[in-house]
């Protein structure tokens, strides 16, 4: 049996023409939609990176007890489950995070693995030069994107086209082979959105009229607003290239047949925001739709149900046990997860009552795929918050001596009997003002989430299915005192 997941960092699913985009061309996204199920109602669970990849990795939510950081000594990795069952997994990635502190052995808990250098703050070897920043406290070298930047001139400068094409070249190598699942995961299209000089040409200023910004708030900064449409602008032909060469892996697994025996599942971590509700990124506003509902297409082997659409709830978490599933494998540990396989192949399959969605230490959100509720801290201190590891790792780097002094030593997560550690949390991107603000829409209704629905029923209706939730995720005590849920 074989298996691929294609996974493209910060993929919009708003700029996809399989979810309505008629201005953005994707011809080979659209070629593979064409070829699989395409899922509607898909959410995020953990976010950004990788709590995204600890949640599709193990099957369980990240956000509620951990930040950013490594996989534990207590998690369960899907290569690990599968590896026992006989498959080979191999991952072809430029996601850099996976090397630097907070990244530890997610890749390398693969059968194999490949790595492609350069991409965003990636410092790679290069000249020394004087004015180096050498901070060691910094996070975000921008000298080293800078130079990175430098290096890159032809598409397969960059590494995103490598590590498509080299999916490709694995597939072609080990075209005799059997029982693998191939992971491949570009970081694009994710900033600092560069390309080509080519590509920028393909959209222009035009774009705005085309596809302009939606929920943009009143009195918004004109250079402020400007800035969000060269952003959009940047994305869509930064987007070319990346689905031009994923056609390039597509061409393989049709040189091999392979619609006819493999699974193929694509899809991405988290969308972006490009001005909608005044915002540009990710991390410190509310999860609204145009991040947290995200694209998966399924292919299922032979083709099977092709062309079709499914409106059930599925999650990032469900990655996990449909793999399993899949591979006929076995799975005894508690996961918050379930394979969508079933789903799938049968229209009429049961779906999850909810889906939970976040950022470490924000606002905690549900959906039930009519509804979304966003619930914020119930004080401005944010409190209680606490982040439980045994990998002393934070967003790129190992904690501090001074994080970890007073830490606790216990049994504090219901489903493991490792002891672990317990210290105060702090959120790592900062928070923007509106997460103290609880807010409820109906987006089969209101998509664009534009009429607060909060103080009437449909608000007390989330709330419980949020606390209901919660429990069922084995959320940690403290977190309901701090979303005043008690």
């Amino acid at each position: 049996m074989k298996a691929i997941v294609i996974l493209f960092d910060t993929l919009c699913r708003y700029f996809l023409s399989p979810y309505g985009n008629e201005i953005i061309t994707t011809p080979n996204m659209d070629r593979l939609a064409a070829k699989s199920i395409v899922f509607d109602n898909h959410w995020i669970g953990s976010a950004p990176c990788m709590p995204a990849r600890r949640d599709m990795l193990t099957g369980r939510y990240n956000f509620l007890e951990r930040g950013w950081g490594g996989l534990e000594p207590f998690d369960i990795p899907l290569p690990h489950v599968l590896a026992h069952a006989g498959i080979h997994s191999h991952i072809e990635t430029d996601h850099y995070h996976y090397f630097q502190g907070g990244g530890e052995f997610y890749a390398t808990t693969f059968s194999t693995w490949q790595s492609y250098r350069g991409q965003e703050f990636d410092p790679m070897p290069a000249k020394i030069r004087p004015e180096d920043n050498l901070d060691p406290t910094l996070t975000w070298n921008r000298d080293a994107m800078i130079r990175n930047r430098q290096r890159f001139v032809t598409d397969l400068d960059f590494p995103s086209p490598q590590t498509l094409k080299g999916a490709a070249d694995w597939l072609r190598r080990n075209e005799d082979s059997d029982n693998y699942l191939l992971w491949v995961e570009a970081f694009d299209p994710h900033a600092p959105m560069d390309y080509p000089e080519a590509y920028d040409s393909i959209y222009g200023e035009d774009l705005r009229e085309l596809f302009p910004i939606a929920a943009l708030p009143d009195g918004i900064d004109p250079e402020k607003l400007e800035a969000f449409y060269e952003d959009r602008r940047r994305y869509a032909n930064l987007l070319q290239m990346t689905d031009k060469w994923l056609g390039t892996l597509l061409d393989e697994i049709d040189r091999q047949n392979g619609w006819d025996d493999t699974l193929i599942i694509f899809t991405t971590d988290h969308g972006l925001m490009f001005g909608d509700h005044g915002h540009m990124g990710k991390n410190a506003c509310h999860a609204w739709n145009e991040i947290a509902h995200i694209p998966l297409f399924v292919h299922l082997p032979g083709s099977a149900n092709a062309g079709e659409r499914r409106q059930q709830l599925t999650q990032n978490i469900d990655m996990f046990p449909t793999l399993v599933e899949y591979f006929a494998a076995s799975v005894e540990h508690p996961i918050h997860g379930r394979s969508f396989l079933d789903i799938a192949e049968n229209n009429s399959a049961q779906e999850h009552e909810t889906a939970l969605f976040g950022w470490y230490g924000k606002a905690v959100n549900v959906t039930d795929g009519e509804y979304v509720y966003f619930r914020g801290p119930a004080s401005r201190d944010n409190g209680p918050l606490y982040h439980y590891f045994l990998m002393p790792t934070e967003y790129h780097h190992r904690m501090n001596a001074h994080r970890i002094k007073d830490a606790e030593f216990g049994k504090f997560l219901p489903y493991t009997d490792v002891p672990v550690m317990r210290v105060p949390g702090v959120p790592e991107f900062g928070i923007h003002d509106e997460i103290f603000e609880n807010k409820c829409f109906n987006i089969s209704e209101d998509y664009r989430q534009l009429h607060d629905l909060c103080g009437g029923a449909a608000e007390q209706r989330m709330r419980d299915l949020l606390a209901q939730g919660m429990k069922h995720a084995d959320c940690p005590e403290e977190q309901f005192q701090r979303l005043g849920l008690h």
